[in-house]
């Protein structure tokens, strides 16, 4: 009878020479397709739409200031006026030139001279807020502005 009996085979173990470099490789894939927003926005604001609607080139000339009233969960604090957003807090007027010149120094050198800021306004908000912030605009020499919309589907 010895001379049938089985031997007993082990599984090989799973060789995990690779999973590092598998693991680094989703890694860097997910960081490279993943995109990080730069801003939390607080204010509510519906985009207007626009029948001549230009696509911007170049996003990181491009400085973002938004305008409409504070999302829900924040009007206890800030109240329910229309509210001006720069970067991640509320502003005033008078703040929007500073934001400016700090926008213009985090720019490359080349990139001043293209420098675009894009006001995100609510169609419902009063054009005396935008007028301001238009002429704040004008004392930083930020003379290049555009206004978000989306186009009409006329």
């Amino acid at each position: 009878m010895s001379m049938f009996e089985r031997k007993r085979r082990e599984i090989p173990g799973l060789n995990t020479a690779s999973l590092p470099d598998l693991i680094f490789t989703v890694l860097f894939f997910f960081m490279i397709v993943t995109h990080m927003r730069e801003v939390q926005v607080k204010v509510q604001y519906k985009v207007p739409q626009g029948t001549e609607v230009e696509k911007l080139v170049k996003k990181s000339t491009v400085s973002y200031i938004y305008i409409g009233k504070p999302m829900p969960d924040l009007q206890r604090t800030v109240g329910s006026a229309t509210c001006i957003q720069l970067n991640d807090k509320f502003a005033t007027v008078d703040e929007v030139g500073d934001y400016i010149n700090a926008e213009r120094e985090r720019m490359a050198p080349g990139d001043v001279k293209k420098m675009t800021v894009s006001i995100r306004a609510d169609e419902n908000t009063p054009m005396g807020i935008i007028t301001d912030v238009k002429q704040a605009l004008r004392q930083s020499h930020a003379t290049k502005i555009n206004y978000s919309a989306v186009l009409s589907q006329e």
